[in-house]
């Protein structure tokens, strides 16, 4: 396939459900001439629950549907999986793979590195905080920084039920947030995908001076440069063509289960609902011959 095909071609996205829609926001607003494909693995979320192996498997089985759709480049929007899988995802599929944990991670040196004693925090799930995935991505592009990360597991429903201006999520915020506070960070990365839905809250009980990373747009900022590195853009441009508006018909959104949902909360954290959205199965054989028996 000549190049320029290549480049006309979608970008694939998948997540273990619906925060990965804050990636497909931030990629969608800094490439306006891409079209995207993405997967919601909702019938298995979450992932940070299960088993290495089961990760692994679970993302290599997303990818390679993704693959079978065409795809130019993948980005992994679950920070679970970009912890866990993204070795096996780029041996299997032998297409550009992007992770969030790591663009995050360069973004955060990045901001920090004129600092005297660089500081920077993660907040992120408990399995990805344990995983140490952010603190060690950072200590290998800075040998100085100092990392602090803090669990908030509450913040994912309450982006979900875009709970953002509440008195119980700022309460929550208050007292998730008071290490990092203590901690003094230059910089904080918000290390899931749900977390920036919550912005707002996030800063107000960090502070003003602290910056956020949100690891959808510092992806989303890696993606681009890959794209002109590999000369990967869409030649169409279309956005001088028509104005692209989130979840148009030039996307296309699968999940695994819960379509209904998924259209829901796509209105909450986009605005907008997916004009296609397909529910699919994309289960290895064995769990699909387990699936059918139970």
């Amino acid at each position: 396939m000549r190049s320029q095909d290549i480049a006309k071609q979608p970008i694939g996205i998948f997540d273990s459900g619906v925060g990965g829609l804050t990636v497909y926001r931030a990629l969608h607003e800094r490439l306006p001439n891409e079209r995207f494909v993405y997967l919601g693995d909702t019938a298995r979320v979450p992932y940070g629950t299960k088993s290495l192996s089961t990760v692994e498997r679970y993302a290599l089985e997303n990818s390679s549907f993704l693959a079978s759709r065409g795809i130019k480049i993948l980005v992994v929007a679950c920070n679970t999986a970009s912890a866990l899988a993204l070795p096996k995802i780029r041996a299997k599929i032998g297409i550009d793979v992007i992770g969030v944990i790591g663009p995050g991670a360069r973004k955060a040196v990045t901001l920090t590195e004129n600092e005297e004693s660089p500081r920077v925090a993660v907040i992120a799930t408990e399995a990805t905080v344990s995983s140490n995935a952010y603190a060690d991505s950072i200590h290998a592009a800075s040998s100085t920084a100092e990392v602090f990360q803090s669990a908030c597991p509450l913040f994912v429903p309450l982006a979900e039920e875009n709970w953002v201006d509440e008195p119980e999520t700022r309460s929550i915020a208050e007292r998730y947030l008071k290490g990092v506070r203590d901690f003094d960070p230059q910089a904080l990365v918000l290390g899931c995908t749900h977390y920036p839905i919550l912005r707002d809250v996030i800063q107000k009980a960090v502070g003003a001076d602290v910056a956020l990373i949100d690891s959808g747009e510092a992806t989303a900022e890696e993606v681009e440069n890959l794209l002109k590195d590999k000369a990967l853009a869409n030649p169409d441009q279309i956005s001088y063509n028509r104005e692209r508006s989130l979840c148009d018909d030039l996307d296309h959104f699968y999940v695994t289960d819960a379509a209904d949902r998924f259209a829901r909360v796509a209105e909450r954290f986009l605005g907008a609902v997916p004009t296609k959205l397909e529910a699919i199965e994309v289960y290895g054989k064995d769990e699909l011959a387990t699936r059918r028996k139970s």
